[in-house]
């Protein structure tokens, strides 16, 4: 059949041909009248037959578009009925005002039409309300990918549970990879004989093998204290819904044997590609080993990272060996740099001023100008005595600048030491960390998620009584140049003696070293118990906080300020710690205003209850004896709610295990 353009095409020639035909005739007709009429009626019977077909084709094509109208218009409302896509017209009251069969059928139900959609489907109400224009929703154990038109009321369903679960099937398919770590399995090996480290290895590995073909877990011993295991993220949710028992197996299996090993496990997750899941298990591991070992840390695609375990004290693992090694590195770096800056966190405690100072005395041991970086107008009570006795002596109170003399002073050449905290919120002046380059890092804090960039030395060590003690242990192996004076010995043992409460909590022997090193160095225990004086008022404000305490759940015990009340950290922390003095107090909590729209929670424990785990909850950190957080924009009694849910999910966790 010719087409359109075909035919007018033809038409126009037709008419051009005619025109030709006329002129033609009428020159004919000048001569000759007859043979005119002749040629006249020769050339009309053709023209008559084209326009006789013409018409009939234009009436045939009529009545085909007529029927193809009429198709379209049954299959489009053979569509809106019959296909598998649910439509629905909604009025401004929220009542279905019409439904196609197919969505009633969905809902088991004859018809939709007058009800409320509070009553069929209440979960389109928030996204109608918000005028949301694709959301996913479950209707009846199927999913809907719903499409939202305001200006029309109207809703699309697409039926996408096979793509759903499909989905769900390749995530939970994907793999997994693990490193095992025994923590301390090189101190516990050390000195047996060869049976018994067999018998051991033995043990262990049976554990984990047993462990392992429970849950599906392709398992590999790749060394003496490493293993390497493969699994898929279904077999991760179910290990995390469990709470990684096998901590607990390990840890109490081997104590029966009187060698009580611990577990390390970092887990990578969430990325197709097997290097980049190695590197996640690694990183993973180095931050379960940093925050002192027995845990699992999964490191997530967001940067989050998930922690199980660690509800015992860290392993004391540290050598001698390891703090003369970590010394002379530090002396290297301090030779090579032009003068060192040291920074400990905002609102200071005597560790990380005592910590600052020892490391000032090691740059002046290595020829280096130390300048420990302090805002004046942070300092707590105890802080304030020790700089006023620090302000007698003229030389090293010359070596305490504002952070903007700091930023002003500081080269490419220099070397940043922070000190007692490893957090670059938590640092008294974070621009100093974008400025140097070369940063050290000195804590004894178990290692949290935020973490200083790249720094050049870690020496973290969570089991440290204090970082004060780290340092103590790092000016002995440094050179002999000049005596250690009496007020930077008294520093270093006042910031030794408030983090472990005068020797009473996360007292190792090594701090007893470090104590006794002092003290050889005429520290002044006299002096620090000057420093650790409190005044009439502060007293007086701890017993007010400490009145308004309440048991929650066995041995836990809360105390919240007023609303109007504002306290400082240092007296939130005190107040915590007397808390835990009382009978029968195994863990206790303080929640205070700290200024305006600032409130501060101080943790504490015997070591029963890990007050780490419970305060990272609400995005603190710490210790598993001590810890504490801090949250913006909050009320007092949002805070209490929030710290109540968060023991509560820690509780039932540990009975779960």
């Amino acid at each position: 059949m010719p087409s359109y353009l075909e035919k007018r095409s033809m038409r126009y020639s037709l008419f051009g041909l005619m025109g030709i035909t006329v002129v033609l005739i009428g020159i004919l007709a000048y001569y000759n009248w007859l043979f005119a009429l002749l040629g006249l009626f020769l050339a009309i019977l053709p023209y008559y037959y084209f326009f006789r077909a013409d018409k009939k084709q234009r009436k045939e094509t009529e009545e085909y578009i007529s029927t193809l109208s009429y198709r379209v218009k049954k299959v489009g409302e053979e569509a809106l009925m019959e296909m598998p896509i649910g439509i629905m017209l909604i009025n401004d009251d929220f009542y279905v005002e019409w439904t196609n069969p197919f969505l009633a059928s969905c809902f088991d139900e004859d018809t939709l039409v007058g009800r409320s959609l509070y009553d069929v489907a209440d979960s389109l109400v928030p996204l109608i309300k918000q005028e949301v224009e694709t959301e996913i929703i479950t209707l009846h154990d199927r999913k809907f990918r719903v499409i939202h038109k305001p200006e029309e009321r109207l809703l699309y369903f697409f039926d996408v549970t096979e793509q759903t679960e499909i989905e769900k099937l390749y995530q939970e398919e994907r793999t997994v990879i693990a490193f095992i770590f025994l923590d301390n399995y090189d101190e516990m090996t050390q000195g047996m004989d060869d049976q018994t480290k067999s018998s051991l290895n033995s043990l262990v590995t049976q554990i984990l093998n047993k462990w392992a073909q429970d849950n599906g877990v392709f398992m590999k011993r790749v060394s003496s204290e490493r293993f390497i295991a493969v699994f898929n993220e279904h077999i991760l949710q179910l290990l995390e819904k469990g709470k990684f028992t096998i901590l607990d197996d390990v840890r109490e299996t081997t104590s029966k044997q009187n060698v009580p090993l611990t577990l390390s496990v970092g887990v990578g997750t969430g990325v197709s590609s097997l290097p980049e899941l190695g590197s996640l298990a690694q990183s993973s591991l180095d931050l379960a080993l940093g925050r002192g070992g027995d845990q699992v840390a999964i490191k997530q695609t967001n940067g989050k990272v998930k922690f199980f375990g660690g509800k015992t004290n860290p392993v004391e693992k540290r050598t001698r060996v390891r703090a003369r090694v970590i010394s002379h590195a530090l002396k290297e770096l301090i030779s090579e740099s032009d003068k060192v800056m040291i920074m400990g966190h905002k609102g200071p405690d005597m560790d990380a001023i005592g910590a600052a100072i020892g490391i000032q005395k090691v740059a002046r041991m290595n020829q280096r100008e130390g300048y420990v970086v302090l805002n004046f107008n942070e300092l707590d009570t105890g802080v304030k005595r020790m700089m006023k006795e620090i302000e007698k002596n003229e030389e090293l109170f010359s070596k305490f600048i504002t952070p903007e003399q700091a930023l002003e002073i500081s080269t490419d050449d220099t070397l940043l030491v922070v000190v007692d905290t490893h957090k670059p919120s938590l640092v008294i002046e974070e621009k100093l960390l974008h400025k140097i380059e070369h940063v050290v890092v000195i804590d004894h804090h178990r290692r949290g998620e935020e973490f200083i960039h790249n720094p050049l030395l870690v020496y973290m060590e969570p089991y440290a009584s204090s970082t004060a003690e780290l340092v103590t242990e790092l000016l002995e192996y440094q050179p002999k140049n000049g005596k250690i004076e009496m007020l930077e010995a008294t520093a270093l043992l006042a910031g030794i003696i408030v983090d472990t409460k005068s020797f009473s909590l996360r007292t190792g022997s090594r701090t007893f070293d470090a104590a006794s090193y002092l003290r050889g160095q005429g520290a002044d225990t006299v002096l620090v118990q000057k420093f650790l004086k409190e005044d009439v008022d502060t007293y007086i404000k701890r017993a007010k906080l400490i009145e308004t305490v309440q048991f929650y759940r066995e041995g836990i015990a809360i105390s919240k300020g007023q609303p109007e009340q504002v306290f400082d950290q240092v007296l939130i922390a005190q107040t915590a710690d007397t808390l835990l003095t009382m009978d029968g107090v195994i863990a206790s909590f303080v929640i205070s205003n700290r200024s305006e729209n600032l409130i501060g929670v101080s943790a504490r424990s015997l070591g029963d209850i890990n007050v780490q785990v419970i305060m990272e909850n609400l995005e603190g950190g710490g210790h598993l004896t001590n810890a504490a957080t801090q949250l913006h924009d909050a009320t007092l009694d949002d805070v209490e709610i929030r710290l109540k849910m968060a023991i509560d999910e820690y509780l039932e966790g540990r009975k779960k295990e």
